[in-house]
């Protein structure tokens, strides 16, 4: 009889510990991620079809459209933080680290190896693939609905995304191309690590944290969409580093 605790306390933990299991291994089947990568490669099949079709001056206002939108998007993400100087300090050192250690040329030269071994001819390949990587990898959303379908399996978040994504690819696919198709592993990449790793990065959903990356993030889309209206050249690549000075400013 006295043993009666001891075995209930130990019989409890024996559950916990199987259901957290269960709750992991249901977390590492990376669902959302690949309904994600599924929902890119659809829409931007649909996007290079419709593209065929259309022409030239169709597509030229089409593409102004969709830098227009990207802009509004990036707008409202960068205005949404809480410490715009401190959005502006990221980005600011992120673009020369960055730039020091040329990460736009490394990103630009995985594009051309792509389309290289892909055979495509599109003069805009590596564009809509550095693009559209960028766009579907800096986000709150990507971050928040990474670790929830990797600590606890619920994908809810990044079936949203997906959607949101499939019908940006279309969009953009139309325009830039094949190059938009091939952001698809971009993303299983970068989204499935995350997920993956996501019992790790729990801090990451720290609203100091998301409001940090949603800034910085919402400046680096801004100027995605500067590109896309072809206003100037901005290495957004270069960029990169500042969501990781914002994440760091956040947790000091």
């Amino acid at each position: 009889m006295g043993n009666a605790p001891t075995s209930i306390c130990q019989s409890s933990r024996s559950e916990w510990h199987v259901r957290h299991i269960k709750m992991r291994m249901k977390g590492l089947s990376l669902t959302g991620t690949f309904v994600n990568t599924g929902a890119i490669l659809a829409g931007s099949l649909i996007g290079i079809s419709a593209g065929k079709f259309l022409p030239e001056r169709i597509k030229t206002i089409a593409m102004q459209a969709l830098g227009l939108s990207v802009v509004l998007i990036g707008l409202r993400m960068a205005l949404s933080g809480k410490e715009p100087i401190v959005a502006i300090g990221c980005v600011l050192l992120g673009a020369i680290t960055g730039e020091l250690i040329k990460i736009e040329q490394g990103v630009e030269h995985i594009g051309v190896w792509l389309k290289a071994r892909s055979g495509s001819d599109s003069s805009t390949f590596v564009q809509g693939f550095v693009s559209a990587s960028i766009l579907y990898l800096t986000g709150a959303m990507m971050i928040v609905g990474s670790i929830q379908d990797g600590t606890v399996g619920d994908a809810s978040t990044l079936y949203i995304k997906s959607l949101l994504d499939g019908v940006a690819s279309v969009a953009l696919s139309s325009t830039l191309g094949v190059g938009v198709a091939f952001s698809a592993l971009s993303v299983l990449l970068v989204q499935g690590s995350i997920t993956l790793l996501s019992s790790k990065l729990l801090f990451m959903q720290n609203p100091a944290v998301l409001d940090a990356i949603t800034a910085a993030g919402g400046l680096l889309i801004l100027g995605i969409g500067t590109n896309l209206l072809e206003l100037t050249k901005i290495r957004i690549g270069n960029f990169l580093p500042a969501l990781l000075y914002a994440i760091l400013w956040a947790i000091i």
